[in-house]
């Protein structure tokens, strides 16, 4: 009688295990990328298990402009000035960010890096970077074990993705006159100025591979030719704003060296000194222009100007 107890609840529990195993979703198999666009340079991408953010900046400070910007005209909020503490709108993050695994800084403006303590310290994201981004992260007491410092050149798996870093250059403000050899110094203590947060330290673009598809994404309007050339993403967030007319045949050769991309996805387009609130019809009419370039150097690439928060999903790759 016991024995034969026994055998029934084996199988039972064999059978509902199998069923279990059936029913549950699968990253390998079931799950769709989808991309969301957080402003400024900011993404997310996430397959619903394992989220990654690039460059999130959700505050939009009333902060200095860049070399050959302005200020939102009218605007009756805070001015911060570069010796002002950063203060993060923790508010807006939090409403916007519930989770992440992995953060990835391209550089260490404040327009990038700004809200990535808050973010790193809030989900425990392992944060990737320049020497110059983890000094920010230890002044805010990241733990060590979740930097990883890169430079360019390193190609990493990490469980479901992978991640090539790739050696970029800075967008070239204020009429080809911006330079910075600036580094965020180690040994720095929180709380920071918008100044101390604020040296570029190196620039670098990242090549995520995730459930089949390659996104290429930089955090600005620049590119070192050599350092793209025979890559071949299925989309690419590209920095669209108005600095790119400073280099030559900006969009034509990105699209031939990327060998045409299905997908591309204006990013840095935006005027990220305005709230999420304010008009960025300017902006948008501005933009037109990069997706007139685009569409003329790569016809069949399907650009899309991404809103808000709004959901991007990629197509399913087969396996």
């Amino acid at each position: 009688m016991m024995k034969s107890w026994l055998v029934c609840f084996v199988f039972t529990v064999t059978v509902l295990t199998t069923l279990a195993t059936q029913n549950q979703p699968t990253a390998e198999k079931n799950s769709q990328v989808v991309l969301k666009y957080l402003g400024t340079a900011g993404w997310e991408i996430s397959d619903g298990t394992m989220t990654i953010l690039i460059d999130p900046y959700l505050s939009r400070i009333n902060g200095p402009p860049p070399p050959g910007g302005h200020p939102m005209p009218g605007d009756v909020r805070r001015a911060f000035r570069w010796d002002d503490v950063a203060t993060p709108d923790i508010a807006t993050i939090d409403s916007h960010i519930q989770r992440a695994d992995f953060v990835l800084v391209t550089h260490t403006h404040y327009d990038h890096i700004l809200d990535v303590p808050h973010i790193a310290l809030k989900t425990g994201a392992a944060v990737i970077g320049t020497e110059s981004t983890e000094n920010v992260m230890r002044a805010y007491g990241v733990p060590e074990e979740k930097l990883i410092t890169v430079r360019g050149g390193e190609d990493y798996q990490f469980g479901s993705f992978s991640l090539k870093v790739i050696p970029s250059i800075h967008s070239p403000l204020d009429h080809k006159r911006y330079f910075s050899s600036a580094t965020a110094p180690a040994g720095m203590k929180a709380p920071l100025t918008l100044e101390q947060i604020h040296p570029e330290g190196g620039t670098l673009a990242y090549l995520i591979r995730f459930h089949g598809h390659q996104i290429l994404a930089f955090g600005g309007m620049n590119y070192i030719e050599r350092e793209i050339a025979g890559l071949e993403p299925d989309v690419a967030l590209i920095g669209a704003g108005v600095s790119r007319k400073e280099i030559y045949d900006y969009s034509g050769r990105l699209m031939r060296d990327l060998h045409y991309p299905a997908i591309v996805l204006p990013t840095h387009w935006d005027n990220f000194l305005a709230p999420y609130s304010a008009s960025q019809q300017p902006a948008l009419e501005a933009l037109q222009s990069f997706v007139q370039e685009i569409v003329a150097a790569s016809p069949k690439t399907k650009v899309i100007v991404p809103k808000y928060f709004e959901a991007i999903p990629l197509e399913t790759v087969a396996k």
